[in-house]
Formats: structure tokens, C-alpha cells, sequence
């Protein structure tokens, strides 16, 4: 789930929600956590947090960490091209009018990046066919609003800084928000669900590159779908209405599927995993004080990484982490440990890396940031 429009302004996939996921990916400066290591989801512990030395805390799984995006406003959701020389992400451009995201493409050897998106409307969720020749985002350009729509948001911005209120994450479910694919450098654009009249988006390949699996539908109501790589044969996946399923990813293998909802509790997301064939499902966490999301698989497929914040205290703002999960025994080992929110966690192609979306110190406006990856023992 992406950040939401005022997150650059305090901080994939996912939606800017009129029913408010919270404080969802608020930036703001957070408690300083660093904790027990790892807690058992089923168990219903979270890590307890107690103070210390966070570089030094997480440099057991992280090294050489450096910031890859400097350029923007604000800019997350980052994932790698096939080859891992390249990432796709979204960001907020600085000076051209629009405050919403758009999606880039950037070299990461040269620091290269060109956007790819159309520039108009908002944009999230892009993401590399596994042959590396083409891209697929979600976008809402289409919509003959779009521009208003712009002027509006910037208007509310100014209003809301002249007050000094600082607006808290949440994502619409625009209707007008389409998949489309397009070239690496974002020539051919295409639309792959033209027909869509509700919320499309937070697209990913299948690791053979013929489906694409992603979330629809309307605010309170989202659903995951698989369809062909070309748009046609659309089926839905998940069964579990008036609620929020989203961000799915196929597992390594092919035969799973990852994913967040919100069923139990509004805004409480919690992490499942699905076969392909919508049988098999199984909720991954159950602690509905903490707020799991943005999974995403390891090389095993029985591993992921995600993000998690403890949402019991109403007066502290949550503080998002990364996390390693085996989501066969369920045990958690928490990865980051910096004062600022680190979200969106993804793998390079070789599994050696990861690359995420921080304020590593909580006061800095949302960037990508890459590391070496050392995953923990189970």
C-alpha cells in the first residue's frame, strides 16, 4: 500500500482510504523502539520495545545501507527489475502541480531515472514483467477530473499548513484508477482493465510472467483477482466481503499468494496467505492491537518480510518496522530499528538485498533506501 497524499508531508499497495487505515504510515517522529527480536504471531505477544543502540541493532541483518532516491518530494514502493539493475517506484516530483505520485524507473548503477507515467492523476503500484521487457502500474489518468483534481489537493495542502494541521494517511479507492502496461520507459502504454468502473490496482506478475494478480473493488469492499498477463480471463481469489484484501504477491513457486485484510477489525490489517486457487487460506497474524502489511516473499516461499507497528496506545503514534516472518511456525524477527517509519519491504532478484521506504531518522521525508540482507535463523 502506497503512502497516503499527505504522508510526505508528516509518510504500494494500496489505497489513500477515506475510512482512515488509522495512522497508517503517519511520519512522524516515533518512539525510539529497539526489542526483543522476534514474537510468535499466533501468540498474541508483540516485541516488547526497550531503548538502544539502533544502528548497532541492525546491522545484524542489515549492511551498507545508502538512500537510492533523493530527488522528490517523497517517493516508496520500490521493486526490481528482473536483472536487479534497475528499480520501479513512485514518488511525489517536485514543482510540476501535481501532488500525487507518479511512477519512475531508475538505474540504480547511474542513479538514472526517467518517469514513465503519464503525469497527470495519481499513480501507485508499479511493478517489472519477470522478462524485464515490460512494466505494469495502476493509474487514474484517465479520469477527465484529474487535473481539478490536482488544484484541490494542493489548495488543501496550503489551507492545512497555514493551519498547522497535519493530515493523517488514508487512501480513496479512486474508481477511475486503471492497470496499464507499458514499455520500460513507458512508451505503449495500455490499459489492461478498460472496463473496470471501480478500484483497480496494486499489481504483480506471476514469476512466469503470464498472470497478474491485484486488488478491485469499492471502498470497504476489495477483493483479490488473477488475470491473464493481456487483461482477459479475470476470476476472483479471496471470498471475504466488506472488507479490504490487497497487496498480493505470488509466492516464489507460483502456487501461493500473499496478502493483507482488514476482516476481523477496521484498520487492524492482518497478513494471510491463499493458494492460487482461492482454496487453502490462512491467516498468517492474529494481534489485532498490531497492524501487519506489505508482505513479501523470500526465496523458500516460507519466509516473508512485512511491516508491523503496536496500534494499543491511541496516544503514541505507531512506529512501522520491518519484520522476518516464517509463516509455517509464525515466529517473528523484527529487522529495523530506526527512529523513523521503514515500510514496504521488497527482495532483489537474488534475494541478497532489500530495498524499502524510510525516514530512517523520523524527521526526513519518506525515500528508498537499499541494504544487504543477512536473514535471521529460525
Amino acid at each position: 500500500m502506497p503512502w497516503g497524499e499527505a504522508a510526505g508531508r508528516v509518510g504500494g499497495r494500496g489505497p489513500r482510504w477515506k475510512r482512515t487505515f488509522g495512522s497508517l504510515l503517519v511520519l512522524a517522529v516515533g518512539v525510539l523502539l529497539a526489542g526483543v527480536a522476534g514474537h510468535r504471531a499466533e501468540g498474541q505477544t508483540p516485541p516488547k520495545s526497550t531503548a538502544g543502540d539502533w544502528v548497532q541493532a541492525e546491522a545484524r541483518y542489515l549492511r551498507n545501507i545508502r538512500q537510492v532516491t533523493f530527488d522528490y518530494v517523497r517517493a516508496g514502493e520500490g521493486y526490481f527489475s528482473p536483472d536487479g539493475t534497475k528499480i520501479i517506484f513512485q514518488a511525489e516530483e517536485k514543482g510540476t502541480g501535481n501532488p500525487f505520485y507518479q511512477i519512475f524507473v531508475q538505474d540504480l548503477a547511474s542513479g538514472r531515472a526517467i518517469r514513465v507515467s503519464p503525469g497527470v492523476g495519481k499513480c501507485t503500484c508499479g511493478y517489472f514483467r519477470p522478462d524485464g521487457k515490460k512494466i505494469i502500474f495502476a493509474s487514474s489518468h484517465s479520469d477527465p477530473e484529474a487535473r481539478q483534481h490536482q488544484v484541490a489537493e494542493l489548495q488543501r495542502r496550503l489551507e492545512e499548513q497555514n493551519k498547522g494541521i497535519r493530515r493523517r494517511y488514508s487512501w480513496d479507492f479512486d474508481p477511475h484508477m486503471k492497470i496499464y502496461e507499458a514499455n520500460v520507459d513507458g512508451s505503449e502504454l495500455r490499459c489492461l482493465t478498460p472496463q473496470a468502473k471501480v478500484y483497480t490496482a496494486e499489481g504483480s506478475y506471476s514469476p512466469d510472467g503470464r498472470q497478474i494478480v491485484y486488488a478491485a473493488g469499492k471502498a470497504g469492499d476489495v477483493q483479490i483477482y488473477i488475470m491473464n498477463a493481456d487483461g482477459s480471463g479475470a476470476r476472483q481469489v479471496t471470498q471475504a466481503p466488506n472488507c479490504y484484501n490487497g497487496g498480493p504477491f505470488f509466492s516464489p513457486d507460483g502456487k501461493k499468494i500473499i496478502f493483507r485484510a482488514d476482516r476481523q477489525e477496521k484498520d487492524r490489517l492482518q497478513l494471510y496467505v491463499i493458494n492460487v486457487d482461492g482454496t487453502g487460506e490462512k491467516q498468517l497474524t492474529r494481534n489485532n492491537t498490531w497492524v501487519y502489511w506489505a508482505p513479501y516473499w523470500y526465496k523458500d516461499s516460507k519466509h516473508i518480510i512485512c511491516t508491523a507497528a503496536d496500534h494499543a496506545n491511541e496516544f503514541v503514534r505507531p512506529n512501522y518496522d520491518l519484520y522476518w516472518m516464517n509463516i509455517e511456525t509464525g515466529k517473528m524477527t523484527r529487522i529495523t530499528y530506526a527512529p523513523g517509519q521503514d515500510v514496504l519491504p521488497v527482495f532483489s532478484p537474488d534475494y541478497r538485498k532489500v530495498l524499502w521506504t524510510s525516514s530512517r531518522d523520523g524527521r526526513s521525508s519518506p525515500q528508498l533506501y537499499l541494504a544487504d540482507f543477512t536473514p535471521p535463523e529460525d
